[in-house]
């Protein structure tokens, strides 16, 4: 099967990731199939790039995203959204004041 995850690049205190399409039984640094695009954890705001129409292709044919590529699909195709955590914190604070 074919999941949808990310892949580890950078230097060793600053991580940033490709999100590449890959047979599920391959390591999570070693041979994929498709770079679909990538994530940079130390920038702020737009810290993603995704190519949304391969994206498309792999779900078509059954790939299975990661968590956290799901969110990353979700606010590419949405750009209003925020992080899933974002919204959370926002929801705990007004519950207690």
């Amino acid at each position: 099967m074919v999941k949808i995850r990310m892949r580890r690049t950078g230097c060793t205190n600053h991580a940033t990731y490709r999100i590449v399409a890959a047979d599920e039984r391959s390591p999570r640094d070693g041979k994929f199939l498709e770079i679909l695009g990538s994530y940079d954890t130390h920038v702020k705001e737009n810290n993603f790039k995704l190519d949304l129409e391969r994206v498309d292709y792999w779900l078509s044919k059954g790939a299975k995203p990661s968590t956290t590529v799901a969110s990353l699909i979700r606010r590419a195709k949405n750009p209003n959204l925020k992080p899933h955590h974002a919204a959370k914190a926002k929801g705990e604070a007004k519950k207690e004041g």
